[in-house]
């Protein structure tokens, strides 16, 4: 639903944005406001910033008001819409000179021109937060013998470690040396 608007405010990830997922919304939010909309100075933001604060919907609410956002501050579909409506008419207002060129011709030519990069490697695809990984790391720990910490990404440091100082080709050729009997 907001992957044209998201599109053409650059954001990073526009495909994957999940109105919702919690730290989703948040992250949006927040780069809507560092920016696109800059409606704080850069120093007042860190309220806002900080996503896992018990504190995060009270400054949400307040940044919408100050922002005299016409929705209801519940009703996500609508503040991300207006939010981002906002955004591209700043973005807009900021590069005037830069939009009055482009037509839809000089996109779609644009657009077909430019080389497609496929990304081929898996592990760009990784969520890293997903239950489903830290099932997998836990696994792999209890596999390797290694105590798994609450971190599952501390977790999965350890498992580095063990694999690349113990079963290197070095290491594994010459086990004496990296292995130590107790």
């Amino acid at each position: 639903m907001f992957r044209r608007k998201l599109m053409a405010l650059e954001y990073m990830n526009p495909e994957t944005f999940n109105i919702n997922d919690e730290k989703s919304f948040r992250d949006l939010i927040v780069w809507l406001e560092d920016q696109k909309i800059r409606h704080y100075k850069i120093e007042d933001r860190g309220d806002l910033k900080a996503i896992d604060s018990n504190e995060w919907p009270t400054t949400y609410k307040r940044y919408l008001g100050g922002l005299n956002c016409p929705t209801n501050p519940n009703d996500r579909q609508a503040v991300v819409d207006w939010l981002l409506g906002l955004a591209v008419r700043f973005e807009y207002g900021d590069n005037v000179d830069k939009f009055k060129t482009e037509t839809a011709e000089n996109v779609r030519n644009r657009q077909q021109s430019a080389p497609k990069i496929v990304n081929t490697n898996p592990l760009d695809s990784l969520d890293f937060q997903s239950p489903e990984f830290r099932d997998g790391v836990n696994r792999l720990a209890k596999q390797l013998n290694i105590t798994p910490h609450p971190n599952h990404l501390i977790t999965l440091k350890a498992i580095s470690k063990l694999i690349r100082t113990r079963l290197s080709t070095e290491a594994l050729q010459n086990p004496g040396e990296f292995v130590h009997q107790v």
